[in-house]
């Protein structure tokens, strides 16, 4: 499919739609977070100054880097596409974050969440579904993870917030906290 397919599709397919029809194997496809909606998770993430926020599937680094700028967090991205890390990495330096934000060039499956005060994701349903078990493993009780658009299976969100982005896409962000999910 050539770029202009891509544009297409992307222009006339609800993104939820378009995103499960990736295989098994990527976790989601890159679909840019708009910035309102970066700032109405990490807000139901209930980010406070001094949280640890992990973004997985990082992207750009909008969201760690919007969490160390308007929450005063210090944040870690991870990204498994290089060109995207390198992107992030290079506007992390040019804000002056490096001391608070980091990017992590690496498959999200792998990755110690263990210093994390707050997960966020905009990943497939089926890719929750592999991380849960890293999710469940790392993260201490009162941990939050909030999931853009796709839910955890087998985990009840405590909140499920739903936020207009432009005239007529809706979003849905679920909040869930370790040690209330079930």
């Amino acid at each position: 499919m050539h770029a202009f397919s891509i544009a297409l599709a992307l222009t006339l397919t609800p993104v939820s739609a378009i995103a499960q029809q990736f295989g098994a194997a990527d976790l989601a496809p890159y679909i840019p977070t708009p910035q309102v909606l970066v700032e109405r998770m990490l807000e139901a993430g209930h980010v406070k100054p001094g949280d640890m926020v992990y973004d997985l599937g990082s992207g750009d680094g909008r969201i760690v880097i919007t969490a160390a700028q308007k929450f005063g967090a210090k944040a870690v991205g991870v990204e498994i596409r290089p060109d995207l890390c390198r992107i992030a990495t290079e506007r992390i330096k040019s804000l002056g974050l490096e001391d608070r934000v980091s990017m992590v060039q690496g498959n999200a499956l792998r990755v110690d969440l263990s210093p994390a005060d707050v997960v966020t994701m905009y990943l497939l349903t089926s890719s929750n579904e592999r991380l849960r078990p890293n999710l469940e493993k790392y993260l201490k009780p009162g941990a939050r993870v909030v999931s853009n658009e796709f839910p955890i299976k087998g985990w009840k969100p405590i909140e499920t917030v739903r936020v207009k982005s432009g005239s007529s896409m809706e979003h849905t962000i679920y909040v869930y906290e370790v040690g209330r999910t079930k």
